[in-house]
């Protein structure tokens, strides 16, 4: 982990509907200094997006699942594009499909990592998504 991350401190905005794979992420980014907002899926993203645009809570980078009931990550990216909303997306998947990529990638700038997850990877993409 470079020196900036471990100063740098941001709101994050967690959505992951495995609870192990969630608590361990944002374990992490807390542990790494930053306020993290935790969503059990796509639609509570949205909910608690909206509560934290709302207030000074609104997140600097957002990591997501693809695959969560109720709204997706690429369904949230959608939204969040159809919105006019800005903020940059970290997209977690166990998918092989590269499609999901491209998909992804005409909503905007966003980071793609396959599970098993880097964790340190992860964490400096973090830090480098909110830059963008």
């Amino acid at each position: 982990m470079s020196a900036d991350s471990t100063r740098l401190s941001l709101n994050v905005l967690v959505a992951e509907d495995d609870e192990d794979m969630r608590a361990l992420i944002v374990e992490t980014l807390r542990s790494d200094g930053h306020h993290v907002t935790e969503a059990s899926d796509g639609a509570d993203l949205l909910v608690r997006l909206r509560e934290g645009i709302r207030s000074a809570d609104k997140p600097a980078v957002i990591v997501t699942d693809v695959l969560m009931p109720n709204l997706s990550g690429l369904g949230v990216l959608a939204t969040l594009h159809r919105a006019g909303c800005h903020i940059p997306v970290i997209l977690i998947t166990g998918l092989a499909d590269e499609s999901v990529l491209t998909v992804a990638k005409r909503f905007g700038h966003v980071t793609f990592f396959k599970k098993p997850v880097d964790i340190d990877k992860l964490r400096e993409a973090v830090v480098d998504a909110h830059r963008f």
